[in-house]
């Protein structure tokens, strides 16, 4: 009685999509006994939806041999798929032509117009994607397409037409691959396919997006996916690289507390059985948000851990040396890892550390053919997120090369195209950059709110090292002036509100009105990139001012 009550609920669960309960239900049942193929299946799917890696295997293994065993065939090649999908996501090559072969031996007798045909096409494809056969894959995916529509099958036209659209972008052909990516996602957000598909399917998009730079489509499918997620709050599986990816979509976004959570629990995904080579992504991930946050030894030990699972960790490891004063050794890494990388979506990634390095290290030339490289990407791709970080590059280099009033036009460009993305971290490094080029031309006034609004942004993303440098900039702006600029009545203000007086009191002492201070505080808080009056005070002790006669 235990086993069937077990079983209804079990069931029920996963009508529901409350993978956690379908998952303890099941798994109760089949301790007391042996479920069936098709409870199995149900039992598997709960598993893999919870992310519980170490066990899936062995349920779709025994539901694939129960099915055998009834001589159910077409299940039995389902089940396989589940177990041959994995295999090739981690690389296990033989393992999956094992299981390939075993499926086609299963379907020799079966009509070649069945839908389980058409899975073993996608795994055939997928296979040749990871040898590099890029348009044989392309031909295999869309026949399976082929094969969904005439029978039917939402999962097999979810994942064919998702697997052509991938192809296609890796063929070059980007504007027809990221329609079909869309037209897929339409069907996974409308509930269209099962959830196991849709997990698939968002994972692998959300990744053809990174590839293709393209941040805005990226970040509109994540949107979109929230409502999906909701409605299975217990579902954790096939969130390792996807979470990965979110983190990354939100350190663009300046939301770096949630990114660094993302990262770790991509990074714990990735630790369970079996273990995963790609977690040297996220330990990447991680390490990169160390780095800007300034937090250098932490972001080295990371960057350490990238290296050991085998993940190149640069260009972030690069840019740490610069940011540590190592410019020689900053600047062979990025010379080294640009010449020996082909991978385009690799060079993407190292062309605008190049650039940044090259022009710290003085090889303006050699930032110059990085920039001029990235022009040719963005070109060729016409992507908002590449298009600004093109013109974030260039404008760097013509700052180098003497050329101001050049700087301006193309870092302003990048400015507003990272405002745009929402990028707030990346907006605020083009205004440093233009409060450098405004200073070239003696336009003080303009160099200070530029460096100003930068510093600000760093200090409300915990920016630390940038916010640093920031401050320096605003020191050498104003004539050596250790508080960046502050008048001498701010400089007074400043002092009292260290002391722990409210604007009342200060206005009290000063003999001026409390809106005046309020305004004097506002100041102060802008012009230093300052959050908060717990960090104008610690600000003054750090720097003195409390020291000083009014």
């Amino acid at each position: 009685m235990m086993t069937a009550g077990a079983l209804v609920m079990g069931r029920e669960h996963c009508a529901r999509r409350g993978w956690d309960d379908a998952h303890a239900m099941l798994s109760a049942a089949d301790r007391e006994s042996a479920l069936s193929a098709d409870d199995l299946v149900l039992l598997a799917t709960a598993t893999q939806m919870l992310g519980l890696d170490g066990e899936v295997s062995a349920l779709w293994l025994r539901a694939h041999s129960a099915y055998v065993e009834q001589q159910n065939r077409l299940k039995a090649v389902r089940c396989a798929y589940w177990l041959i999908l994995p295999l090739l996501f981690r690389g296990d090559m033989a393992q999956a032509g094992g299981w390939i072969a075993r499926a086609q031996r299963l379907l020799t007798d079966e009509d070649a117009d069945c839908a389980e045909h058409g899975y073993l096409l996608c795994t055939m494809a997928l296979r040749a994607v990871r040898e590099g056969k890029i348009a044989a894959a392309r031909e295999d995916f869309a026949e399976a397409a082929r094969i969904g529509d005439r029978t039917q099958e939402a999962d097999l036209i979810a994942q064919a037409r998702h697997g052509e659209g991938r192809t296609l972008i890796g063929l070059g052909e980007t504007e027809r691959g990221a329609a079909l990516l869309d037209e897929v996602m339409t069907s996974v957000i409308g509930g269209a396919v099962s959830p196991l598909t849709a997990g698939v399917i968002y994972c692998s998009v959300l990744e053809a997006c990174q590839e293709m730079y393209d941040l805005r489509r990226a970040q509109e499918w994540t949107d979109a996916m929230t409502t999906w997620c909701a409605q299975q709050p217990d579902g954790m599986g096939f969130r390792g690289r996807c979470l990965v990816h979110r983190a990354e979509l939100m350190q663009v976004h300046g939301a770096w507390s949630g990114a660094s959570e993302e990262a770790e629990r991509a990074r714990e995904r990735f630790m369970r059985p079996p273990p995963q080579r790609a977690i040297g992504l996220a330990h990447y991930r991680i390490a990169e948000l160390h780095r800007l946050r300034g937090s250098f030894l932490e972001a080295g030990e990371a960057y350490r851990q990238t290296s050991q699972a085998g993940l190149d960790p640069q260009p972030g490891l690069a840019l740490l040396r610069l940011a540590q004063g190592q410019t020689a050794a900053a600047s062979t890494a990025i010379e080294r890892a640009a010449a020996e990388v082909r991978d385009t979506r690799r060079r993407w990634r190292l062309l605008p550390a190049l650039v940044e390095i090259s022009v710290a290290t003085g090889e303006v030339a050699r930032a110059r053919a990085a920039a001029e490289e990235l022009a040719r990407f963005a070109a060729s791709r016409n992507t908002p997120a590449l298009l600004a970080t093109s013109a974030h590059a260039s404008g760097a280099v013509m700052l180098a090369e003497g050329d101001a009033r050049g700087a301006l036009v193309a870092l302003r460009e990048a400015f507003t195209l990272w405002q745009t993305l929402g990028a707030p971290y990346d907006a605020a490094c083009a205004r440093v950059l233009i409060g450098r080029a405004c200073r070239a031309l003696h336009d003080a006034d303009t160099a200070t709110l530029e460096l100003v609004c930068a510093q600000r942004t760093f200090a409300e993303l915990g920016a630390a090292y940038d916010q640093s440098r920031t401050r320096e900039l605003l020191r050498e702006e104003g004539g050596g002036d250790a508080d960046g600029a502050l008048t001498p009545r701010e400089t007074e203000v400043l002092r009292l509100v260290a002391t722990g007086k409210t604007n009342r009191a200060i206005a009290a002492s000063l003999g001026i009105s409390e809106k005046t201070i309020a305004r004097h505080v506002s100041n102060i808080f802008m012009k230093l990139g300052l959050a908060n009056r717990a960090a104008a005070t610690a600000y003054a002790y750090e720097h003195g001012v409390l020291g000083r006669s009014t």
